[in-house]
C-alpha cells in the first residue's frame, strides 16, 4: 500500500502477560499484527527504551507507588513500575512478532528526565521522535495504528497523527489497553473526536 504506511506501537515482552507492565491479553494481538505487517509496504516500529532509573519509574520518587501521578515540569506524569530497561529481555520485541519487514524503529523515553508515550512527540509535547518527518520525506500521508497500549502510547500517538495532518486509523482488534480509571473508553472517545477512523 503506497503512500499509506503501518505504526506498530511497543509489542515488547514488558507489555505482554509475565512482563513488568503486562497489559491483559497484550499478547493475543501479535497474530492480528503480523497479519497487518505482511499488508503494508511501509511499517514503522516503536520501542519504549528507557535508561535504568528513568523518571517516569516511581521507583525513583520515594514514597511513590506505581500508577500514581506526579507533577514533572512538562505536566502531570503517572509513574511506572520499571520497565523496557534498555538492553534488557523486557525490552526486546514480542518473540512472535514478526518485526524484521520493519524500515524504521523510533525508539522513545530514552531521555531520563522526561517520558514518552506518542511515536511523534515526547510527553512534553515539543519534543519531536522525527517521525512525522521520515513519513513526508517517504511520501506517505496515511497511518494506520495498532499495538500496546490503546489508551496510552497507542491513542497518544494517533492524536499526534490526526494533529500533524495524516489520515488516521487504528484498528482496536490489534490492540489491548490498560484501563486506568476508565481511560479506555475515554481515549478511545477523544480518538473518535479527532478525526481517527476505529476499524
Amino acid at each position: 500500500m503506497a503512500g499509506e504506511g503501518l505504526i506498530v506501537v511497543d509489542v515488547q515482552n514488558d507489555f505482554c502477560p509475565g512482563g513488568a507492565l503486562a497489559v491483559s491479553g497484550g499478547d493475543e494481538i501479535v497474530p492480528v499484527v503480523n497479519d497487518l505487517i505482511r499488508k503494508f509496504e511501509h511499517v514503522v516500529l516503536t520501542q519504549d527504551w528507557h535508561p535504568q532509573g528513568h523518571s517516569s519509574f516511581a521507583s525513583v520518587h520515594p514514597g511513590k507507588t506505581p500508577f500514581e501521578t506526579v507533577t514533572m515540569p512538562y505536566g502531570e506524569q503517572t509513574l511506572w513500575p520499571d520497565h523496557c530497561v534498555q538492553g534488557s529481555a523486557g525490552a526486546d520485541f514480542h518473540p512472535s512478532l514478526e518485526w524484521t519487514r520493519a524500515e524504521l524503529v523510533i525508539r522513545k523515553g530514552f531521555r531520563t528526565g522526561i517520558d514518552s508515550y506518542s511515536a511523534f512527540f515526547e510527553n512534553d509535547r515539543r519534543t519531536p521522535t522525527g517521525l512525522t518527518g521520515y513519513l513526508r520525506d517517504r511520501g506517505i500521508d496515511s497511518v494506520t495504528l495498532c499495538g500496546l497500549a490503546t489508551d496510552f502510547c497507542v491513542a497518544f500517538s494517533a492524536l499526534d497523527a490526526v494533529a500533524r495532518g495524516f489520515s488516521t486509523s487504528v484498528v482496536l482488534d490489534a490492540t489491548r489497553g490498560i484501563d486506568l480509571n476508565g481511560s479506555l473508553s475515554a481515549m478511545i472517545t477523544r480518538m473518535r473526536q479527532a478525526g481517527v477512523r476505529m476499524l
